[in-house]
């Protein structure tokens, strides 16, 4: 029997910047989420700014890297692409209030508000183009334990239903022990 694993969230999410510092005027100093993580040397920076317990923004300083094109959240694009937008969860609507406040106070294109009848979000693009969500839950309804798939031409795949089927994969025949090997940041956090 596969023995299930246990998930924590999205550890971080690494994205890139040429100009760090206005990338940590922005996250830190506007939004509010604190650094707690940086290494690296000029040319090659890794800063981490916490979201929550379990959960992260990082980003790579990479002097020629350029902004991204803006996009509007959620728009179909053609050709290569593999990322459309960040949404950070809000714990209620008056956080969300005050987020859309204080970007408007500080001069930033913010969206009006919106209701996606599962959550409430307004958007933003950060000083790299970077398209961010914040999101606050809309009632009561917990969607992770009692989901929701009402597309109307499901894929087969989802028509088998919201839970991993297990069956489809074999289990390893043993675990074995892992091998680590250094990396970058090993050197900047005490053990």
């Amino acid at each position: 029997m596969r023995q299930p694993l246990t998930f924590t969230g999205i550890h971080h999410l690494a994205l890139a910047t040429r100009d760090l510092g206005a990338t940590i005027r922005f996250w830190r100093d506007l939004v509010g989420l604190p650094l707690f993580l940086g290494f690296g040397r000029k040319g090659y920076r890794q800063y981490f700014f916490s979201i929550s317990e379990s959960c992260a923004l990082a980003f790579f300083e990479w002097p020629e890297v350029e902004a991204l094109s803006e996009k509007d959240h959620g728009v179909p694009v053609k050709g290569p692409f593999g990322f459309d937008h960040v949404s950070i969860g809000m714990e209620n609507d008056g956080d969300l209030a005050r987020i859309k406040a204080r970007l408007e106070a500080a001069g930033v294109w913010v969206s009006e508000s919106v209701d996606h009848g599962f959550i409430h979000s307004v958007y933003t693009f950060d000083p790299n183009n970077i398209a961010v969500e914040f999101s606050s839950p809309a009632g009561s309804r917990d969607l992770r334990s009692s989901p929701v798939l009402a597309e109307k031409d499901p894929l087969p795949e989802v028509a088998e239903g919201p839970f991993p089927q297990t069956q489809l994969f074999p289990d390893p025949e043993e675990i074995p022990e892992l091998i680590l090997y250094p990396g970058e940041g090993r050197d900047v956090v005490p053990r």
